[in-house]
């Protein structure tokens, strides 16, 4: 993720968008470097879920690298979560989500699992700020 050099905005507004995987759990990217937000709402925080461990942000200006592991809820037959969502991330190659259960779903009202199917797409996404991807690999595991 590449954030802008020139820093405008502060809190949420400064190169905020997110990686939702499964198209319900996100995995924000923001623009964290001297940059004071809600803890669960920083850079590689499962939002408003679990904070990352450490702030691992470069520089504005730079390239910022997400390494994502996810691992899918399954559920029963009658759509009751039997084993909730785990995820790891390192943020510039820095341990900052160690195989953490995500509670539910991360976007508006609380966090809940509706049953869904076992696969579905991730999307990068679009906040109004100045946010650019590259060299996004995708493996599964």
């Amino acid at each position: 993720m590449g954030s802008p050099a020139e820093v405008k905005g502060e809190g949420q507004g400064r190169g905020n968008s997110g990686v939702f995987l499964m198209e319900r759990y996100e995995v924000q990217v923001l623009d964290s470097y001297d940059n004071k937000t809600y803890y669960h709402g920083q850079a590689g925080a499962i939002y408003k879920q679990p904070a990352p461990l450490v702030n691992a942000s470069r520089k504005p200006g730079g390239w910022q690298s997400y390494d994502i592991i996810f691992k899918a809820p399954k559920f029963d037959e009658q759509g009751k979560v039997t084993e909730r969502a785990r995820i790891t991330v390192l943020h510039n190659r820095v341990l900052i989500q160690n195989h953490v259960e995500i509670y539910g779903n991360t976007w508006h009202g609380p966090a809940l699992y509706l049953a869904h199917k076992a696969r579905a797409p991730f999307k990068l996404q679009e906040h109004a700020d100045l946010v650019r991807y590259r060299n996004i690999w995708i493996r599964p595991l």
